[in-house]
């Protein structure tokens, strides 16, 4: 066997796989340069652990799948038994594959097997050439009995230095809420049981070096691409080892492998930076798109409907409303939730996916042509995962709803789940979309709901929440198939699925449901730690918030849905000509913005100031640049200092102006800054990393868009 060392775009990995037993990975974070072959055996030796008093006689092993075995005391990563036996493994290493051509990802494939317990194992390790690491883990049951799987978790070595975690959580109109303390001894586990990856959901599990931050220190982190019931976990050993690590959170019963059966991991995504949180993103962001399924034509500002219309459906407003629409710049119209039958409020129609006779006699076709006719495209809500007990589905066939015999789980908004796994349901929901796209080939894009969770979700009796996650990706799979032109959008009741893998079938997600811009700037800023603008949708609301109550001019609404797929969720037919000349500005300066937005690189200010935000994105060039600097209180001095513009080349000149096009921001001031007052500033990319810029001084929640632009 050997030792492998693998490198990408400032990563290096060092994996130990000289046997017998499972590798260790003995070094995962900056880059170790070109290490000498004969050199590498005394890197792996340097970093292995003395043996101390009161402790297993040999050094213990840290394994890809640390073992019981090998002296590992922490979570198991994998556990599981047959017939309460084979509880513990012992795997012994048979083989590498190592694939590293030097450019494309680098990939080393581990193969073991424990005949004793009958169990053998593949570990599929790859370094992309962003820097990210992808893991992977398969089981297949090599016995003459069954095997029940409980749990089956990759994990990844992280080194002392990192003393700090960060993670997300958060609640209906309130995700993303960042969390951060030190890193103790013993295990940081954020388990996620809600059937979908959730609103408390961490999008990243962070490691850090102490006081790391959006533009310093070295920082570790991990997300488990998985739309189901999960967990991630940071755990720290007295005996010396730190691991980061995540996968499926599997229920009593719900995977049992029989002879020749395979379960495999859902992949865990790690990246390291040594620049601090914008560095992991800078990452994420650029390996996201890279994907081949990335969208490649210009993200349209969406106007949906349900904040002017809700559940009142007259094609003659409708009609009105997308005429606005297409005045001040809208490319797509969304007709969401109250299009078929039954369905004039929450508590009945769901699973009843035929358009409503009784509402649109013509079906949609008039809607359709008219806002074809204005050029834009036609997307549709749905959310097929659903029933309602008041419909026909139910009616006709109860025993299709996720439960356990002899009882339905708690109503949730007046729900209940269609079991995915069962062919009938599956069959009868495939059919109905299919024809639906096939009836309206209009139909450009799909608003796909999941309005509740999974609670005592149960198939045939037995645990259903992994059967269900695989079979909604499958019949997302299918639909992407047969309508391959067809655009999906991830909802569930705001941001409680966005994962790296419900995103290989979607094309965006919702954020949250709340359109409030100060909370939205929150929720905003951490959903893009993990994902590009791009992928993040982000609307204007109605000047006072459906969710919050709180009134916010046009000029803060905007600016903060700048920054993401743009659209808007507003009765733009109840304003006034004024107003929608505005609006129509804002939605002009995304366009012109668009191409850097929507590719180039974020970046998030540390202001010491807490009621100053600041963000912005930056060219990959270096010629161009917008940031966006928020009030969103008062403070304490009476100018909170200047803001700095991380992210310019330091070699060259930038001339730094308010973003022309839009209103001003409301200030409360006597002059400008003296940079303003001439009119904009020409400085070097280092002197406005360093020193910054005076900002005027802005009413609460307000927003001032500078835009930057290389002089040289």
């Amino acid at each position: 066997m050997t030792i492998v060392h693998l490198r990408r775009s400032r990563t290096s990995l060092v994996l130990d796989a000289r046997g017998p037993g499972l590798p260790r990975l003995a070094h995962w974070g900056a880059d170790l340069g070109p290490v000498p072959t004969g050199d590498l055996p005394a890197l792996v030796d340097a970093t292995v652990a003395p043996v101390v008093p009161s402790s297993f006689d040999a050094p213990t092993v840290l394994s890809l799948l640390p073992e019981a075995s090998a002296g590992w005391g922490g979570r198991p990563a994998l556990a599981g038994h047959r017939d309460r036996r084979d509880w513990s493994t012992a795997f012994r290493l048979e083989g590498v594959d190592v694939t590293d051509d030097g450019t494309g990802p680098a990939r080393a494939t581990v193969r073991a097997s424990d005949a004793g317990a009958g169990l053998s194992l593949t570990v599929e390790l790859t370094l992309d050439a962003t820097g990210l690491v992808l893991l992977r883990h398969r089981l297949r049951n090599t016995g003459d009995r069954p095997y029940e799987l409980r749990e089956l978790t990759p994990v990844l070595p992280v080194p002392a230095v990192a003393t700090e975690l960060l993670d997300l959580t958060g609640r209906w109109c309130r995700e993303r809420s960042p969390q951060r303390h030190p890193w103790p001894m013993g295990a940081w586990v954020r388990e996620g049981r809600h059937g979908r990856t959730g609103h408390d959901a961490t999008l990243l599990l962070v490691a850090g070096t102490a006081g790391f931050d959006f533009g310093h220190g070295e920082v570790w982190a991990v997300h488990t691409a998985w739309s189901g019931d999960h967990v991630t976990f940071a755990e720290r050993r007295p005996t010396g080892e730190s691991v980061l690590g995540g996968g499926e959170l599997l229920t009593p019963g719900e995977v049992v492998l029989d002879p020749g059966g395979e379960y495999a991991t859902p992949l865990l995504y790690a990246v390291f930076s040594a620049a601090g949180l914008d560095g992991l993103s800078d990452v994420l962001h650029t390996h996201l798109r890279a994907r081949p399924q990335h969208p490649a034509t210009p993200r349209p500002v969406t106007l949906n409907v349900w904040e002017a219309v809700y559940f009142d459906h007259d094609l003659e407003r409708l009609h009105a409303l997308a005429d606005h629409a297409a005045e001040v710049g809208v490319e797509r119209f969304v007709l969401d939730d109250g299009w078929f039958r039954g369905r004039r409020h929450d508590r009945a129609g769901l699973g009843d996916w035929y358009v409503d006779e009784t509402v649109w006699p013509d079906g949609l076709h008039p809607l359709v042509e008219h806002v074809r006719g204005h050029g834009m495209q036609f997307g549709l809500w749905v959310e097929p995962e659903m029933v309602n007990p008041d419909s026909e589905v139910f009616r006709a066939h109860p025993e299709w709803v996720l439960s356990t015999p002899g009882r339905l789980p708690p109503e949730w908004r007046h729900q209940q789940v269609l079991d995915l796994a069962q062919p009938p349901a599956y069959a009868h929901l495939l059919e109905r979309l299919d024809a639906l796209l096939t009836a309206y080939p209009g139909i450009g894009y799909l608003k796909w709901d999941h309005n509740r969770d999974l609670t005592e979700a149960g198939h045939h009796g037995h645990p259903g929440v992994h059967g269900q996650t695989r079979a909604a990706y499958r019949l997302l799979d299918e639909l992407r198939r047969r309508h391959p032109g067809v655009e999906i959008e991830s909802c569930a009741s705001g941001g409680a699925r966005v994962d790296l893998e419900i995103l290989r079938r979607t094309d965006r997600v919702w954020a949250s449901d709340c359109n409030d811009a100060l909370e939205r700037l929150a929720i905003q800023r951490w959903t893009g730690l993990l994902l590009p603008p791009e992928l993040v949708g982000s609307h204007i609301g109605p000047e006072r918030s459906h969710t919050t109550h709180r009134v916010h001019d046009l000029g803060f609404r905007a600016a903060t849905a700048l920054f993401g797929h743009h659209g808007i969720e507003w009765d733009i037919g109840a304003i006034g000509v004024a107003q929608r000349r505005e609006l129509a500005a804002w939605v002009a300066l995304h366009k012109r913005l668009r191409p850097l937005l929507h590719a180039g690189r974020v970046v998030r200010v540390d202001h010491p100031d807490p009621a100053v935000w600041a963000h912005g994105v930056v060219a990959h060039d270096g010629s161009h640049a917008v940031y966006a600097v928020a009030r969103l209180a008062t403070s304490v001095a009476q100018t909170p200092g200047p803001v700095r513009l991380p992210g310019l080349d330091p070699r060259r000149r930038y001339a730094v102006r308010p973003v022309a096009g839009v209103p001003e921001p409301a200030t409360l001031q006597l002059t400008e800054p003296g940079w303003l007052v001439v009119g904009g500033v020409t400085l070097g990319g280092a002197v406005l990393a360093t020193v910054g810029l005076q900002m005027p001084a802005l009413h609460p929640e307000q927003t001032v868009l500078l835009e930057v632009t290389a002089a040289d």
